[in-house]
């Protein structure tokens, strides 16, 4: 028998792949023709038409659940239109920013600032007040009359994290015209949530929701058809059975419609058979993939929790499907054991909103007679998952 090791640096070493161009399977790759959007592209190009002859755009808020295209038609026009920019005199800056990949305001205003030519000294990373570094982005785009368009993709989940002062500071981005002599600041914001403006302050809505593009989900067909594209390109000819496509489509379609998905789940499919030296992708291939992404996705998520979100998901591990009293009572033992001040039954209360809307827990409203309503909680996924994640927070080993 060969060694498992030799035989997989064998492979490697003759070149053996059925996957002969991974970028193409990766969610950053903007192709040639966006299929299924021509509708959407020609929304967002003449909505950022204006820059190009002079003018500023209007904000624009482009909506649709994951995997609908957004990020790729905006940013595919965006690029589009930084060709016309380069021969043009109009100074035209064009920046986008991920407010998930951020987490902070600040940390997204001052990649923003990066973005627009502002150094380390004149932004540093820490230390200034937020006002402060809005001002600073405003006093440079004044200064070299900037026109600048900010991008700011997962708008939704900003909204989620940012303070009072944060509120402000996307009232103000959306006015920032009012305070500009000589540059213009448009907004585009990228949300997932449709229901996104429900949260948000009324003054904000009128501003930012200027104009509006809504994307729909892909059917499954639809998604059939970007997978073929992208197959075609990414691996070497024959290498991605019919059924094992067909069930890609289905399995993204069926669920969201989420074309991202469809890509991913080729792609670590695709992965698993070279591993395995098939020749092929199959079926199994793709319900390995599945399987394999969610259990990806749920212990990146739990990961990134901070300690206190970390401690209200092991209270309802222990307290099982339990409501927000005793899971705040649950939480607070657990503070005590772990040595830390425990947060306000509010601030927990909203947490559990916060971490609903990730999908690893679920609420559900309990009707009690005279006793009003209450809401009650259970975990998504398995007690294990979460166990296996956490071990290693030196923190939380003593609960654990």
């Amino acid at each position: 028998m060969s060694d498992p090791i030799d035989r997989l640096l064998d492979a490697a070493e003759s070149g053996k792949s059925i996957i002969q161009n991974r970028d193409i399977l990766h969610f950053t790759y903007i192709p040639e023709i966006i299929q299924h959007r021509n509708s959407e592209q020609e929304q967002v190009a003449q909505s950022l038409l204006p820059i190009l002859k002079h003018s500023r755009p209007s904000n624009l808020l482009v909506y649709g659940k994951p995997g609908t295209g957004k990020t790729l038609v905006v940013k595919k026009v965006l690029s589009k239109i930084q060709d016309r920019v380069e021969k043009s005199n109009f100074p035209i800056k064009l920046v986008y920013s991920n407010s998930k990949e951020e987490t902070t305001l600040y940390g997204l205003l001052v990649s923003l600032g990066r973005q627009l030519g502002l150094t380390d000294k004149k932004l540093p990373s820490t230390g200034l007040a937020i006002s402060e570094v809005f001002k600073r982005i405003l006093n440079n785009i004044d200064e070299e009359k900037i026109n600048a368009i900010f991008v700011i993709d997962e708008i939704d989940y900003l909204a989620q994290l940012i303070s009072k002062t944060g509120k402000d500071i996307l009232y103000q981005l959306t006015r920032a015209n009012e305070r500009l002599d000589k540059g213009s600041l448009t907004l585009v914001g990228i949300s997932n949530d449709l229901t996104f403006k429900e949260k948000l302050d009324p003054r904000v809505i009128s501003s930012l929701g200027e104009e509006e593009i809504v994307f729909t989900n892909y059917n499954v067909e639809q998604i059939k058809k970007i997978l073929e594209e992208r197959i075609h390109q990414a691996f070497i000819p024959n290498s991605v059975q019919e059924p094992a496509l067909n069930l890609c489509a289905a399995l993204a379609g069926g669920e969201h419609g989420d074309a991202r998905r469809a890509i991913d789940l080729v792609r670590v499919a695709g992965e698993i058979a070279e591993r395995q030296q098939s020749e092929q992708v199959t079926k199994e291939h793709v319900r390995e993939a599945s399987q394999k992404i969610e259990e990806n996705k749920e212990e990146t998520s739990l990961k990134s929790y901070p300690l206190h979100e970390k401690l209200v998901i092991l209270a309802i591990m222990k307290a099982g499907g339990s409501s927000t009293g005793e899971i705040y009572s649950t939480y607070k033992a657990l503070c005590k054991v772990v040595g830390r001040d425990e947060l306000t039954q509010r601030r927990i209360t909203q947490m559990l909103s916060e971490i609903e809307l990730s999908g690893i827990i679920s609420g559900r409203l309990i009707h009690q007679g005279i006793h009003g309503r209450t809401k009650k909680y259970k975990l998504t996924i398995s007690s294990e998952m979460i166990k296996k994640t956490f071990k290693d927070d030196l923190t939380l080993q003593d609960i654990i």
